[in-house]
């Protein structure tokens, strides 16, 4: 016989020829002949060469130890205190009870959604990581959750984490900003057949994500569609002279016409407007030629109607100067004033005869 002792937080299994006796803890003990001893840490995940069956009919080592069993479509979180420590992949798992504060929350990855209470950190831990899937919708958008092709629910900003497995997880999301669609350059034709290009935009924004990404295959590109289909209807109808007339016209007939067909594609048009209107080379030269010559008319007119009121003007000057001597007299006085303004010097030569001249002219 030999004398054996187990510390504290070990346990010893007993054997005899290598099959399985008796589990012993922390104190001293007899080992009969042919008996050895292993001595385990309690702190560790029991393993051993020993068939389990065989040990778990012993009642007092069924007591030490706790089973963890995962199942093929489980896993389990183990968490030493509160601090998570590692997964459990399916297996079965012994863990010596009343030495370490060992706690395990198995999931079940054939399901989706993730209902376990469990820190959302823990998610983020690399060997957690594997299991699980993560889509992130940001504060200024919307999304949709389908699961295995099916529409599941609504989606609003924040981070969603779901569990990996066979079944398809797909979030389609959409911008719930204001946004704006360009259409440039855009060929047309007149009622009158000119060639024109429009440059046209048109603002908007997504009042239903749901409606937008599951009723309509590319919201976006339908509503374009739409923004060119009311172009040319409203352009068609104009000749070249009354659309540049009635350039806002065009914006309010688009605005129109979307307004109750956006709303089918769960969007809300707010503001519609033309950019430009680019004509072809030789129409932009006539045009250009027209405005010419209407200014140049207009300028004519202006000119023959000053030139026709100035020579009134002098018509009735002259009937009052004709009429009254005085007034015939003070105009010749003003006339004389601002030739005087204009000359520095006068020198008088001759005889007395001038002199009295132009004292006749002054004091008369």
């Amino acid at each position: 016989m030999k004398r054996v002792r187990i510390n504290v937080g070990k346990i010893g299994v007993v054997t005899k020829n290598g099959d399985y006796q008796r589990v012993l803890t922390a104190g001293a003990y007899w080992l009969g002949f042919s008996e050895n001893v292993n001595t385990y840490e309690m702190s560790n995940m029991y393993t051993s060469d020993i068939d389990l069956t065989i040990m778990l009919k012993d009642e007092k080592f069924k007591d030490l130890i706790e089973i963890v069993e995962v199942k093929d479509h489980e896993i389990a979180l183990k968490y030493e205190g509160v601090n998570f420590e590692s997964v459990l992949e399916a297996g079965k798992y012994f863990y010596w009870k009343g030495w370490m504060d060992f706690k395990f929350i198995k999931v079940d990855l054939s399901k989706v959604e993730i209902t376990e209470q469990i820190d959302w950190v823990i998610f983020k831990n690399t060997s957690v990581e594997k299991y699980i899937r993560c889509f992130e919708v940001q504060s200024y958008e919307e999304g949709v959750l389908f699961v295995d092709g099916k529409f599941s629910k609504k989606l609003t900003k924040g981070t969603y984490y779901f569990w990996k497995n066979a079944i398809s997880v797909t979030v389609l999301k959409t911008d719930m900003r204001q946004l704006q669609l360009e259409i440039s350059g855009q060929e047309m034709l007149s009622k009158d057949k000119a060639a024109l290009r429009v440059n046209f935009y048109t603002q908007y924004k997504v009042t239903d994500a749901q409606k937008a990404l599951l009723d309509s295959k590319d919201f976006e590109k339908q509503l374009y569609l739409l923004m060119q289909l009311a172009l040319r209807e409203y352009i068609g109808t104009l000749t070249l002279d009354e659309m540049l007339e009635n350039k806002d016209g065009i914006a309010e007939y688009v605005s129109r016409v979307l307004k109750g067909k956006a709303n089918k594609l769960g969007v809300e048009v707010i503001d519609c407007g033309v950019r430009d209107v680019i004509l072809p080379g030789d129409i932009k030269t006539i045009m250009n030629q027209v405005l010419i010559a209407t200014k140049q008319a207009q300028a004519n007119t202006i000119v023959r109607r000053e030139e026709t009121a100035a020579t009134r003007s002098l018509l009735n000057t002259a009937k009052l100067m004709e009429d009254n001597a005085m007034l015939y007299k003070l105009k010749e006085m003003e006339y004389i004033e601002k030739i005087a303004d204009r000359i520095g010097e006068i020198t008088v030569s001759g005889s007395g005869q001038v002199v009295d001249q132009l004292k006749e002219i002054f004091t008369k």
